[in-house]
């Protein structure tokens, strides 16, 4: 049932210095749903994969809006993300209402962390299974932060987290030095085409994914459907192709780097939970 003897509590330290249960934890985040995010100076656009128990159940909700200048998509436990992104609304009014201006970015990633950290650290806790890329615009400019389970949190250009998100990050890494200077719809376009990577050969709909959009002189929000799938059609009519119409040996290695993920996100697949959607 356990790994070993170490991993019984939050707070046991194992010989090599680790703790197994935030571990635990952290695996949890890459049985989650894909959730991509990645950022130009003025944009930051949050896209994830909407995945069902079954065909007759509706997706849950992986892309929360937290304030008009602050949104969140989660990977792993969404529970436990539902409550993270209500902690946050609560705490971008109540700095709203004391200072009258808008809460930044980085200081409620830290207060987040914060917040996590303490789960690592109490026996009567456990660690918060779900992973959170933040994306938010303020006075310095648009940001986009992973909090980890383990109360560690860092700024991204652009990342990936979830199930099969490793050939999210191979498109991103590719891409990321244009993502600077990119317009809203060029980001647009490079995260439907990062979330298409992770589908692993399923056909790119407006049903199976979610895109959210936060930048200057436009506050948080969640495209609806009608409007992504014109976007999605309207680059798969300029070139479905692009992102992989590099070099010969490009193209082999990626063959054989998908067939590894292939079978990775396989067997993922069978290991997770049901509670992670």
């Amino acid at each position: 049932m356990f790994r070993n003897q170490y991993d019984t509590d939050v707070t046991t330290w194992s010989p090599a210095g680790r703790l197994f249960q935030v571990e635990y934890a952290m695996e949890a985040v890459k049985q989650g749903s894909a959730a991509i995010g990645l950022r130009s100076k003025t944009h930051v656009v949050l896209a994830c994969v909407n995945k069902s128990n079954s065909e007759l159940s509706s997706h849950q909700r992986k892309i929360f809006k937290v304030d008009d200048h602050i949104g969140v998509a989660i990977a792993g436990l969404t529970a436990d993300g539902r409550v993270l992104s209500r902690y946050m609304r609560s705490e971008c009014i109540n700095y709203g209402y004391t200072y009258e201006s808008p809460l930044p970015v980085g200081r409620l990633v830290v207060q987040l962390a914060d917040k996590a950290q303490v789960c690592t650290q109490r026996s009567w806790k456990r660690p918060y299974g779900v992973g959170l890329l933040v994306a938010g615009l303020d006075e310095s400019g648009a940001h986009l932060y992973y909090n980890c389970p383990s109360g560690n949190y860092f700024e991204y250009q652009a990342f990936a987290i979830g199930s099969r998100s490793q050939a999210a990050k191979t498109y991103l890494e590719r891409k990321f030095e244009n993502f600077t200077g990119s317009s809203r719809d060029e980001l647009i376009k490079d995260a439907l085409f990062a979330i298409r990577e992770t589908l692993q050969g399923e056909k790119l709909t407006s049903t199976v994914c979610t895109v959210a959009v936060v930048g200057v002189g436009e506050a948080f929000n969640i495209l609806d459907q009608a409007t992504v799938q014109a976007l999605i059609n309207e680059f798969e009519i300029s070139g479905e192709e692009g992102p992989t119409n590099e070099s010969v040996a490009e193209e082999a290695g990626g063959e054989s780097g998908g067939a590894a993920t292939e079978e990775g996100g396989a067997a993922t697949e069978q290991e997770t939970a049901p509670m992670d959607i």
